[in-house]
């Protein structure tokens, strides 16, 4: 296969998984807090819960726009067709 057919390079897929990550990381750290009917559990109201996680996977979301928008670099065709010194 044709690698210059491709919409994405290996960075935008190193981006993609990284975003990836870091908006699971976000949630997880969203989670929490076992406040059921009978028993409160004010710990839902921690700042990480509430201020943290969110602001976490917003940047996942942002990267991961970054990653499908950033542009791989191509090599000039000069540059593959010259012939090395030595």
């Amino acid at each position: 296969m044709d690698k210059r057919n491709l919409a994405f390079g290996k960075t935008n897929f190193i981006l993609l998984a990284i975003g990836v990550a870091v908006i699971i990381i976000g949630f997880i750290l969203m989670s929490g807090g076992n406040s059921t009917e009978k028993a409160y559990d004010p710990s839902i109201f921690n700042a990480m819960h509430i201020k943290v996680a969110p602001v976490v996977t917003f940047i996942g979301f942002v990267s991961i726009i970054y990653a499908i928008v950033h542009k791989p670099r191509e090599k000039k065709d000069n540059e593959l067709n010259t012939p090395t010194k030595g």
